[in-house]
């Protein structure tokens, strides 16, 4: 006769499988980090050890991946909302995801990219901006760089990119 295990409780594996089940109603809406599935479960009274367990097992099935919900963040937020490194990188940090992580993806960012973004950013803004006179520039360059600054983008650059993108319309409207 094999002596088998004994079931586990009732209750834990209750308890599991409605976290389970929770995560995965959380990960159909969008892509999450392990933290914020942690915090969400957390938030709703599931023991550490439940939580873990389920993210364990998410995490292993690849439901679960920080990296690849930092990549697919970073490039979204880039595409669609113009955002530079820093904001990104503030961004992931308040998801939960490690500076490790952080790091390695915005390393694959390039710089000439991100200037171009920038760029295209102020070009389309700039087009609305009442040039007529020294003051209305000062006020454009003003406003034009606190937009990129908002977004995370490097101050340097940042004037860099109005300064030469302001002139380049200025040039443009006299023709």
């Amino acid at each position: 006769m094999t002596a088998s295990c004994p079931p586990p409780s009732t209750s834990e594996s209750i308890r599991e499988e409605q976290a389970r089940a929770l995560c995965l109603r959380l990960l159909t809406a969008r892509a999450r980090t392990r933290a914020e599935l942690a915090g969400q479960l957390a938030k709703r009274g599931y023991p550490d050890d439940v939580a873990t367990q389920v993210l364990d097992r998410l995490a292993d099935v690849g439901l679960v991946d920080d990296a690849g919900f930092a990549e697919q963040w970073v490039h979204s937020r880039r595409v669609n909302a113009g955002k530079g490194k820093r904001a990104l990188a503030a961004e992931l940090r308040t998801k939960g995801v490690d500076d490790d992580v952080i790091t390695e993806v915005l390393a694959g960012l390039k710089p000439a990219a991100e200037r171009g973004r920038a760029e295209k950013l102020v070009r389309a803004r700039l087009r609305r901006e009442p040039l007529g006179n020294d003051n209305d520039a000062v006020r454009a360059s003003r406003r034009l760089v606190a937009m990129l600054a908002r977004r995370g983008y490097d101050q340097t650059m940042a004037y860099d990119v109005v300064n030469t993108e302001l002139a380049a319309e200025r040039e443009r409207r006299r023709v």
